[in-house]
C-alpha cells in the first residue's frame, strides 16, 4: 500500500510539471518562453517516461491490491 502511495505522488507531480502542449495562457505572459521550451524537450520526454511508468505502477498495483483482498 505504501508503494502505491508513493507512485501516485510520483504520478501527480509528473502530470504537474509538464508542460502544455499548445502552451494556452502561460505563452501569454512569458515573451522567451518558447526559447526556453525548445531547450527543455529532453526533460518533458522525461516526464512523459515517468507519467506512463508510474500510471502503469498505480495500476498494476491497485489491480494486485483488489486481487488480494
Amino acid at each position: 500500500m505504501i508503494i502505491q502511495v508513493i507512485a501516485c505522488l510520483i504520478l501527480i507531480g509528473s502530470i504537474l510539471l509538464q508542460s502544455g502542449k499548445s502552451e494556452g495562457l502561460s505563452s501569454a505572459f512569458g515573451g522567451g518562453a518558447q526559447l526556453m521550451a525548445k531547450q527543455s524537450r529532453g526533460f518533458d520526454g522525461l516526464l512523459a517516461k515517468v507519467t506512463k511508468i508510474a500510471a502503469v505502477l498505480f495500476i498494476v498495483i491497485a489491480i494486485a491490491l483488489v486481487a488480494i483482498q
